[in-house]
């Protein structure tokens, strides 16, 4: 799933100007962006030809708090260049066992933290967003 210069000539007014001494163009971060995205990998496993993982992560996060990634995947489904299926999954920290030798905790008290009002507000679980290509 990558995006060719054609493709990115008919998106490119979504991105940012790019100024000073760029080391990537915006092509090269999308394309690093949306094969982390296809395949899951972490960030360091990024492949070496996308260049330095660090800085494209740099910039991706810069461009997700501004909406410009936003705008970015909101354009690549209008122009029908990439459909993207975005899945969520919830993971429950109340179902994953321990061994017996990872516990190394005190002997559990009389009262419950669960049963108190500052227990009650926390939440038992994340939110995982999963990206998948769909043909």
């Amino acid at each position: 799933m990558q995006i060719t210069r054609e493709q990115y000539e008919r998106i490119a007014d979504c991105f940012p100007i790019q100024r000073g001494n760029v080391r990537f163009d915006n092509l090269q971060v999308l394309n690093a962006i949306l094969y982390v995205a296809e395949h899951g990998c972490k960030w360091r496993g990024l492949p070496k030809h996308f260049g330095n993982w660090h800085t494209i992560y740099t910039r991706m996060n810069r461009w997700s708090k501004n909406g410009v990634l936003d705008r970015i995947f909101e354009r690549l489904q209008k122009e029908q260049l990439i459909r993207i299926k975005v899945e969520a999954f919830s993971l429950d920290s109340t179902s994953i066992k321990v061994h017996p030798d990872g516990f190394g905790a005190l002997k559990k008290q009389d009262s419950n933290p669960l049963e108190s009002q500052e227990g009650a507000g926390q939440q038992s679980f994340i939110w995982l967003t999963r990206m998948q290509n769909v043909h």
